[in-house]
């Protein structure tokens, strides 16, 4: 089965560039060249760009231009949330404690581990419910005099729950604790407005909403102190060295731009969708369960566990029959251990290890999902057998 033939449904793990957003980035490559570092006419140029698509995310946001950091992908955005944000901390009031969830995303949970074993910072991960969820006054329960800085997620990649972000800021706020959401998933289709989300830095990359893979933004609250990890130059401020990457910044601000419009409709088109999908799979599926939020949860996410069922074989048997899916996060996929955000969930090895997400997109259409669900229900009768 080529990709042209087959069926994708795994927009969480990347989206195709958007072809306004293409045609918007185009003239970076060649004729607008210029390195905007550059005093030239040709650095001026590019800086123009560089300085336009900031204020395109800035208006998108709610913040200013000043807050905006270009980055090479939410991952990066981050790295450099927890670490700048726990670093300074330490630094000017000698915070050690650092408050994330379970269910975060590893460019989260990795960077948060790594400074704790070898920066020495005390880690604490917050209670979720069985939905994947962080409540606010859980949150309040947990907060030290000592907290550096929180982290949580805003829409979850593996199990598409949306946590009640704003509440949370708000509680982080009122006690004057930092507070960083990673919205790499959330950003395709719910607000990102900063001061109504109570947000203190907020990390997002273009390739979730229909943008260039390799670009991403860190929004970070003026008067936030963060401490730069990446060095070398004087770009963005000071907080984050490295020649700037102008026709995908571009790309960037036009995608989110878009993105951040078409919502209302994107999600009228969607949700219809991955409600049908959902009802038929617990419907007709022996022993499955729906893994996040029934309700609070992205428009275009579906994932579910099977009973005794190996997740990465059931993936090679919908590619072969023209469906790709994924078992979670892109990044774990073929990985033989269950998933660290199904097992906060309290699924056992036996529910966690035979994990499917299918998450939807522009291209998708009803006829889409009708050919998966007869493809779905005899394939897991089948590899069950066989296992």
């Amino acid at each position: 089965m080529t990709p042209q033939n087959s069926i994708y449904l795994d927009y969480a793990a990347t989206t195709p560039v958007d072809p306004r957003v293409l045609s918007a980035m185009l003239p970076y490559f060649q004729k607008t060249f210029g390195n905007p570092s550059s005093v030239h006419t040709y650095g001026q140029q590019a800086e123009a760009a560089l300085e336009n698509a900031r204020e395109k995310v800035a208006q998108t946001l709610g913040c200013r231009p000043k807050e905006i950091i270009f980055t090479s992908c939410g991952s990066e955005s981050d790295n450099l949330a927890l670490r700048g944000l726990a670093l300074a901390a330490r630094q000017q009031r000698n915070a050690n404690h650092i408050l994330i969830s379970p269910v975060e995303h590893h460019a989260v949970s990795h960077t948060a581990q790594q400074l704790a074993e070898y920066f020495g910072f005390e880690l604490e991960y917050l209670p979720v419910d069985r939905h994947g969820m962080i409540q606010p006054q859980v949150v309040a329960e947990h907060l030290k005099p000592s907290t550096a800085l929180v982290s949580v997620i805003y829409a979850n990649n593996e199990i598409g729950t949306i946590s009640p972000i704003a509440e949370i800021g708000a509680v982080c706020n009122a006690r004057q604790v930092p507070f960083h959401t990673d919205a790499v998933q959330a950003a395709a289709y719910l607000p990102l407005d900063v001061n109504a989300l109570h947000v203190d830095a907020m990390s997002i990359g273009a390739h979730k909403f229909y943008g260039p893979k390799g670009i991403g933004v860190l929004y970070m609250r003026q008067g936030t102190p963060l401490l730069p990890v990446q060095t070398g130059g004087g770009q963005e401020r000071g907080r984050r060295a490295g020649t700037h990457n102008i026709p995908y910044i571009v790309g960037l601000a036009e995608a989110l731009a878009l993105s951040q419009a078409e919502s209302p409709a994107r999600t009228a088109q969607l949700v219809p969708l991955r409600n049908r999908l959902l009802g038929q799979v617990l419907e007709e599926i022996p022993d499955v369960l729906l893994t996040g939020h029934p309700e609070q949860r992205l428009p275009n996410h579906a994932s579910f566990v099977f009973k005794g069922l190996d997740g990465n074989a059931l993936l090679m048997a919908l590619d072969m029959e023209g469906f790709a899916c994924s078992s979670g996060s892109a990044c774990k996929t073929g990985s033989p251990e269950p998933s660290e955000v199904l097992t906060a969930l309290g699924l056992s090895r036996s529910w966690a290890l035979g994990s499917l997400r299918i998450t939807l997109g522009h291209a998708n259409q009803p006829s889409d999902i009708e050919a998966l669900l007869k493809v779905l229900p005899p394939l897991v009768e089948k590899l069950r057998k066989l296992g």
